[in-house]
């Protein structure tokens, strides 16, 4: 498989920073209540994460050793910015739900992560498709994690009444939502180890 293909599945499945690397766990439990929160948060995280590996990438010989995670912070900072501007105007409703975890994106786990292991050694464009494929990975667990817990919290998907009451207020809690996150963590287990033979690696930072 082509290098740069190999990168994006990596980090939708193999590598997937929730249900794999166990990345950014807190809000990815804060803030999957609905599709709809989660969708929001992971475009914000899809758009900081490529936008500072490929800046990291590009300047990666100037930031001296010493200083390289205040200056990553900065970098992130800035295109955080950036997208809490445009979040607003593109879903208001929606923004006033993770309006305060799109800020807390500077820390995630998860983009300093990338910055440190993959951006910071490597040049432009596998940068750019590492950053494209974590931030992918990223939102399809806050998607199919909220779209559960929407589901079997709400009676809802997307905002839609679906089964037309509240089965399992639970599920909308925290309680709910480490234990949908952890569900999944462990049917991915399950799953790699029925196919390669092999206990699978744990990992992970909040």
């Amino acid at each position: 498989m082509n290098r740069n293909l190999q990168l994006l599945w990596n980090g939708f499945l193999p590598e997937n920073p929730i249900f794999r690397l166990a990345l950014s766990l807190c809000p990815a439990v804060a803030v999957t209540t609905s599709v709809k929160n989660g969708l929001l948060l992971g475009i914000a995280v899809v758009f900081v994460q490529v936008f500072s590996s490929c800046t990291v990438a590009i300047f990666r010989s100037f930031i001296h050793p010493r200083i390289r995670i205040p200056a990553y912070v900065l970098i992130i900072a800035t295109w955080v910015s950036v997208i809490d501007m445009i979040l607003p105007v593109v879903s208001p409703e929606a923004y006033k739900q993770v309006a305060l975890f799109v800020k807390l994106i500077v820390v995630f786990a998860i983009i300093i992560s990338r910055l440190e292991l993959f951006a910071s050694k490597e040049p432009f464009v596998p940068s750019f498709y590492d950053g494209l494929g974590m931030g992918i990975g990223f939102t399809f667990g806050l998607v199919i994690t909220g779209a559960i817990r929407e589901l079997f919290g709400a009676g809802k998907l997307y905002g839609f009444d679906v089964l037309g009451f509240e089965p399992l207020l639970i599920m909308i809690l925290p309680t709910g939502g480490f234990f949908v996150i952890g569900f999944i963590m462990a049917t991915f287990n399950y799953l790699e180890f029925k196919i390669t033979g092999k206990i699978p690696k744990s990992g992970g930072a909040h």
